[in-house]
């Protein structure tokens, strides 16, 4: 667990490092328009989906084949490359380039979380997964600042800062990292589960997991609506800079650490994995009102604070996932799970960015609304909360 929470904070740190300066580099791009960088952001984050979506559940089950270790290194290593060509890119065409390898590079994350999976026992499950969310936090917490300020230098420079941080990240894995899955619960490759669609027919093998896969299209739908949205909003209703977003999402590492390190492990322990999924989606619901509707930018700040408590959802849910799936098929069903956030992810940025967004601050909208991909957002984690009370009744704990 230390190395993979190492390894997780490094990986997100050198990600966050570039979220602040990516949609001012398209827009750099596109000659100043917002309107235009919104649509060709989403078309970008589209691309990377697609990429995971094809390539999440061939490295899943190459995990289960051949172990979680070198399918982590070589990914790791990708990124480093990634962000080198996303550095140099001449054109919005050679951060396309980028971002078809970091999809595929970073389809890995299905393998992270099934090497937690196989080092985790059934009563700190929970929390080790709780704990993989104070190291995405920790990284939202250092990245995004780090990025605002040298993006504030050179919006080139927060690429090489990235590519440096994943090359130092594979090096300390080739050393450190040991092997979670022993040869004797691997299981043989099978093309016929490694691809994306036959992946999603493992899913079906386990019934409570089916049923929050479904919850997960919600989510993930208002999760990548926001991540695409939020530079290109709070810069077009709000005036904030690449400073302003880096230290905006800095608080977001800060608040989700808090969490993810406090809360999860006290709350899941009294009212149960549950209970604490429910809450958490309803709470998500109030907190994207409140993102869409917020007439000055202390008002965000505001709803990042509130908003963060509905983080003891995550781990909740990878919990009740990795409990009910076994060591031979965690990689195969966590690529299944990540190969359908992927092909919603597709869709998320087209919808929310590309579509509402870029339409209610152009010319031709009747009226300018900013925060509709947010009021989009609520309704999707309703739908959310909805689908796993229904799930829950129809499979009681």
């Amino acid at each position: 667990m230390i190395f993979i929470l190492i390894t997780v904070f490094i990986d997100m740190l050198g990600i966050g490092i570039i979220i602040p300066i990516l949609p001012e580099l398209i827009r750099e791009f596109v000659g100043g328009s917002s309107a235009l960088a919104g649509r060709w952001y989403g078309v970008l984050a589209a691309t990377y989906a697609v990429t995971q979506f094809v390539f999440a559940p061939l490295l899943g089950a190459l995990s289960d084949r051949v172990g979680r270790r070198p399918v982590i290194l070589i990914s790791l290593f990708g990124l480093g490359i990634d962000y080198l060509i996303m550095g140099f890119a001449p054109t919005i065409g050679w951060l396309f380039a980028g971002r078809l390898i970091a999809g595929v590079m970073g389809a890995s994350a299905t393998t992270a979380n099934a090497y937690i999976a196989d080092v985790s026992k059934p009563e700190n499950r929970a929390r080790n997964f709780g704990l993989v969310g104070v190291a995405f936090g920790l990284g939202f917490i250092f990245g995004p600042a780090i990025g605002g300020l040298l993006g504030s230098i050179d919006l080139r420079l927060p690429f090489f800062a990235s590519a440096g941080l994943a090359l130092v990240n594979w090096l300390y894995g080739f050393f450190v990292l040991p092997e979670s899955l022993p040869p004797e619960k691997r299981d043989v490759f099978r093309w016929r589960k490694a691809n994306p669609v036959g992946s999603l027919h493992v899913l079906k093998s386990y019934p409570l997991v089916a049923g929050l896969t479904a919850a997960f299209v919600f989510v993930i739908l208002a999760q990548r609506g926001l991540e695409t949205v939020w530079v290109l909003y709070t810069g077009h209703k709000f005036g904030w800079d690449e400073r302003a977003n880096g230290l905006s999402l800095a608080l977001v590492g800060i608040m989700s650490a808090i969490v993810q390190g406090g809360l999860v492990q006290p709350v899941i322990k009294r009212i149960g994995e549950r209970r604490a999924v429910l809450y958490g989606l309803i709470w998500a619901v109030v907190t994207f009102l409140g993102y869409g509707l917020a007439t000055a930018g202390w008002m965000l700040l505001a709803c990042i604070v509130f908003g963060s408590i509905s983080g003891v959802a995550g781990p909740a849910i990878q919990s009740l996932v990795a409990g009910s799936v076994p060591p031979e098929d965690q990689g195969k069903v966590q690529g299944g799970i990540q190969s359908l956030m992927s092909l919603t992810s597709i869709v998320a940025p087209l919808i929310f960015t590309a579509g509402l967004f870029s339409y209610f601050t152009s010319a031709s909208a009747p009226f300018e609304l900013p925060g509709a991909p947010f009021l989009l957002g609520a309704l999707m984690y309703g739908l959310a909360f909805w689908s796993v009370l229904r799930l829950f009744r129809r499979m009681p704990g």
